[in-house]
């Protein structure tokens, strides 16, 4: 179907056939990506309202409607999406549909608090938009995998329109299987695509929600006051990278830094949310370490892979992850505006902000790979929390306290870097009481390739080879290869983006 289309009765009930023609033609299941914004609350109100039309022997393939979690939604919009999931299984086991819903989430280890506290990712940008594979993309696109080994095939369900994205449009249209309404899916093998409101206007998809009731007990004019409220969008079911942005998204996460400004909380605020004010400041702290000139305070000249790269032609190192110290800051941070949402926020929000399994995994990466010996994470959670955590007892993964005052006096004496030596305490750690330590030598080589020299050594090093070159210049903002580390005789080649 091309153009915009005005939703008339004749163009609705062409519009229900197509639906029910393509859920007949076939087997495979469907999996609806649900947001609870308008645009899949039409798609879904659409096929919901196709399936009804049908006879009940005919209305046996499998509906799955799947929400993306990413473990760090806007407080309101989560319980609005948790009450509407609630509603819509049980209205569709009392109207007898076969339709199931599901929430999918990122593992703990993949998850936005370990990766940006644990491991020191810094916050989300435009150029560095880490988030939307992790949180969306990986969650969404391993249920369809496990819907895909059960059925062999699956057919995707999306609420996206030509008019809002024009990139995913020429997506769709260049995946078009001919003569019909699917596309493949761009990544995924064995799934196809269906967009039923593709050709819809904005205003095709309110009039349709506005006129027609939902079949599920839900307020379609809650939800378009919820929109007026804020400014902005809604977040799709984000399975590929053609997915338009969910930056500045009325149905987003709340620590969303892809923009500059989060107008869409800062409007609920004002609207009468004043307790998500913890929030927008937490968020705001995020946004602050993206100043260009602020960057080095609060990450490492290092990048995780243990070298340092140059802004193109310049002395500027490109910065890495966070350091610790600030990770220490931003866990006491996230900690006391969770307990400031818990003592103020209205009953039934949820205001958990991070699990205790993400908890966990902090603390041992904290441990194992940042060389945390006074294992930071018990203290911060028990002195803002008043709580204790059952710790997992870790006597052999890395230095207790004294040992590491220990250590750092001895490093100071000879002159040598104290995280160089951490680094290859755990190598032999990692080593100790196998029978074929073969690959010991490699590891050891792997510690001693990384920089271990402190920053004003490294970059005065960068201006004399630059002055020799002649080659010192305004950046143009790429970044190029490091400088070899001293600790060997020879050059590392490494992919500067890891």
């Amino acid at each position: 179907m091309a153009g915009n289309l005005t939703l008339d009765r004749e163009a609705l009930a062409a519009r229900l056939r197509e639906i029910q023609d393509v859920y007949r033609s076939d087997a495979r299941p469907w999996v609806i990506g649900f947001s609870g914004g308008k645009d899949s609350t039409c798609t879904l109100q659409l096929v919901w309202k196709a399936l009804q039309g049908l006879p009940e022997a005919e209305r046996r393939k499998p509906v799955h409607v799947i929400s993306s979690d990413t473990l760090v939604e806007t407080p309101v919009i989560s319980r609005y999406i948790d009450e509407t999931l609630a509603r819509i299984s049980s209205a569709a086991r009392e109207q007898g549909l076969p339709v199931t819903t599901h929430k999918v989430s990122p593992n703990t280890d993949r998850s936005f608090w370990v990766n940006l506290i644990g491991r020191g990712y810094p916050a989300p940008s435009r150029r560095f938009r880490w988030c939307t594979e992790r949180l969306k993309i990986e969650p969404a696109n391993d249920f369809i995998r496990s819907r895909v080994a059960e059925f062999g095939e699956v057919v995707m369900v999306l609420g996206v329109r030509s008019a809002e994205s024009a990139t995913r449009a020429q997506v769709m249209s260049l995946h078009r299987i001919k003569d019909s309404p699917l596309s493949r899916h761009s990544s995924l093998l064995n799934a196809f695509v269906y967009a039923p409101i593709e050709a819809l206007t904005t205003d095709d998809v309110w009039t349709y929600l506005l006129q027609n009731a939902s079949p599920w007990g839900n307020d379609n004019r809650q939800l378009s006051q919820m929109y007026k409220n804020a400014s902005g969008g809604e977040c799709p079911l984000v399975v590929d990278t053609t997915t338009p942005s969910c930056g500045n998204s009325r149905f987003g996460c709340w620590v969303c830094t892809v923009v500059q400004r989060d107008k869409s909380m800062e409007a609920m605020i004002d609207s009468g949310e004043e307790w998500m004010q913890p929030l927008l400041d937490f968020r705001d702290l995020l946004a602050d370490t993206q100043v260009p000139e602020a960057k080095l305070r609060y990450r490492e000249f290092r990048r995780r892979s243990g070298h340092v790269y140059f802004i193109d032609r310049t002395d500027r190192p490109a910065p890495g992850p966070y350091t610790l110290e600030f990770c220490k800051t931003l866990l006491e941070r996230l900690l006391a505006t969770q307990v400031e949402l818990q003592r103020n926020a209205p009953p039934g929000e949820d205001t958990l902000l991070v699990h205790d399994a993400e908890l966990h995994e902090i603390r041992r990466l904290w441990r194992t790979e940042r060389g945390d010996w006074a294992d930071s994470v018990p203290t911060i959670v028990e002195r803002m929390l008043g709580r204790s955590l059952d710790w997992v007892a870790e006597d052999e993964v890395a230095l207790g306290a004294e040992a590491g005052i220990l250590l750092q006096e001895v490093c100071e004496e000879h002159g040598v870097p104290v995280e160089l030596i951490v680094r290859l305490l755990d190598v032999e750690r990692a080593s100790h009481g196998l029978k074929r330590r073969t690959t010991v030598h490699s590891r050891i080589e792997e510690v001693l390739r990384r920089e271990w020299r402190p920053l004003d050594v490294v970059v005065d090093e960068r201006r004399r080879k630059l002055r020799e070159e002649g080659a010192l210049a305004e950046t143009d903002g790429a970044v190029r290869e490091p400088i070899p580390a001293p600790w060997l005789p020879f050059p590392e080649v490494e992919d500067a983006a890891s």
